[in-house]
């Protein structure tokens, strides 16, 4: 897991891949957070991407780095303790301009039963669980 968070960590900005209904949704995302031997991902409640996680929790992260790429399927698990929150925030001081742990809004979500793949076209692919 820590190889994970350290190649996410390092790329900086990830996409993370929903489902709306049967139509795929992708965007960019940019926290990761080692949080109780969890990894960590953070949102906005009021966002779409919260409402299609609760839906589905289904996911995949992709993410590219110095000719590798990394892709983890997983489940997202909303946890609403304020000490992940401010775990997140405190790791992330630029979000609390807009995030609160305290607040209605502020989403964190530990990856579930994921397996993540790491791949290059200078080696075979390589899965970590976690």
């Amino acid at each position: 897991m820590k190889e994970v968070f350290d190649f996410l960590k390092k790329c900086g900005t990830y996409y993370l891949a929903t489902v709306e209904g049967d139509q795929p949704r992708v965007r960019p995302f940019g926290t990761i957070d080692l949080f109780e031997g969890k990894l960590y991902i953070q949102t906005g409640k009021v966002k779409a991407v919260s409402k299609q996680i609760a839906a589905n929790p289904k996911a995949e992260i992709c993410a590219f780095a110095d000719g590798q790429w990394l892709r983890v399927s997983c489940e997202l698990v909303r946890d609403d303790r304020i000490e992940a929150k401010q775990h997140m925030l405190d790791n992330y001081p630029d979000l609390k301009a807009m995030y609160s742990a305290e607040d209605d809004n502020t989403e964190v979500l530990y990856l579930k039963n994921a397996v993540a793949v790491f791949s290059s076209f200078a080696a075979p692919p390589r899965t970590v669980t976690f």
